[in-house]
């Protein structure tokens, strides 16, 4: 019988429930089905969404495969798939893109309405790929990728060159292209604005690469005036509102990337009563296909200062390691060698 065909044992990274302890124990991995591909995971990387998904965001099923973040290789393909095969480099998102739907025609928003965000930690058939103790196992999103293979519908694939930095294809997977799109494709930030970054992490670094290639000029310290357009990366609810009121009055655009423990969140309403706009983002507006393909291209020419997140690197095993060292202050990103 084909390995394809076979169900896999891997190693992977799991959590069985709010406040437990992350371990990392051998899985079961089944064969792809029909529109969808089985992966070896090359590297992964840690991001603020895995945090939260241990305190049970953006949803409450466990026992939870961790990890969204990542780069790997084909190991074999559903039935049905045609634009990719065996030994192809892939980045998974947790974003679709059908490219015929309102949402994707209309030019406006990055959501579509066909392959949206997952989030019941099971895939758009809602059943699982995964399992551990004969149990079923759920992801974060749209797949698991501390684990050594994971599943994943096509739809949440973007094929990239081999022979891309590996570290570097995991960041832009989510948290840095997340900034990097705040400016390029949410707010379409116009040459000679102003703009305020709350939260220097990948997000944070990556809106600062976003905006300096719109042309930007970004403040150090806020005036009176108020910034044209302010980009919010940390999901602190207390900032919420500072970071809408450091735009100017009548014209500011606040950008709202970040979420944080607190799902429902105190507004001063007089921050946008004068004038100010308030707008959420799903992965900065980055389309999965139409632009995370770009995104890669240049992180491939070494167009982004992306060696700046890159400051620890751990093995799966020692994934613990991880949380310990996100609590230091020259921690930006975390790489897991798989």
């Amino acid at each position: 019988m084909s390995r394809a065909k076979q169900v896999i044992t891997c190693k992977a990274a799991i959590c069985w429930g709010v406040g437990k302890a992350v371990t990392v124990e051998e899985i079961q991995v089944d064969p792809p089905k029909a529109t969808e591909v089985r992966v070896k995971m090359l590297c992964s990387s840690v991001c603020h969404t895995d945090i939260s998904s241990l305190q049970g965001f953006p949803h409450n099923q466990f026992p939870l495969a961790l990890g969204h973040e990542g780069i790997g290789v084909v190991e074999s393909v559903g039935d049905e798939i045609r634009n990719l095969k065996e030994g192809d480099f892939i980045i998974p998102t947790y974003i679709g893109e059908c490219e015929e739907c309102e949402n994707c025609v209309s030019g406006k928003t990055n959501l579509c309405l066909r392959h949206h965000v997952r989030l019941n930690g099971l895939m758009p058939d809602n059943t699982s790929r995964l399992s551990v103790r004969g149990q079923r196992l759920y992801h974060v999103l749209s797949c698991a990728t501390w684990s050594e293979y994971v599943v994943v519908d096509v739809n949440y694939l973007v094929k990239v060159d081999p022979t891309i930095n590996l570290a570097y294809a995991s960041f832009i997977s989510c948290g840095f292209s997340t900034g990097y799109g705040a400016c390029w494709r949410e707010a379409i930030v116009e040459t000679g604005s102003t703009v305020a970054v709350f939260g220097l992490g990948a997000v944070g670094l990556g809106a600062i690469s976003g905006a300096k290639m719109m042309g930007a000029n970004l403040v150090k310290e806020l005036t009176g005036v108020g910034v044209d357009y302010c980009i919010e990366c940390t999901g602190v609810a207390s900032l919420l509102t500072e970071s809408i009121e450091s735009t100017k009055m009548g014209t500011g655009k606040t950008i709202a990337l970040g979420i944080g423990a607190e799902l429902v969140v105190p507004l001063g309403v007089l921050a946008i009563q004068f004038g100010r706009t308030l707008k959420g983002s799903v992965f900065g507006g980055i389309k999965a296909k139409s632009d995370l393909s770009i995104i890669a291209h240049k992180c491939q020419n070494q167009e982004f200062p992306l060696e700046e997140l890159f400051t620890h690197e751990i093995s799966l095993v020692d994934i613990n390691k991880a949380f310990e060292l996100l609590k230091e202050p020259n921690c930006v990103k975390v790489v897991i060698k798989m």
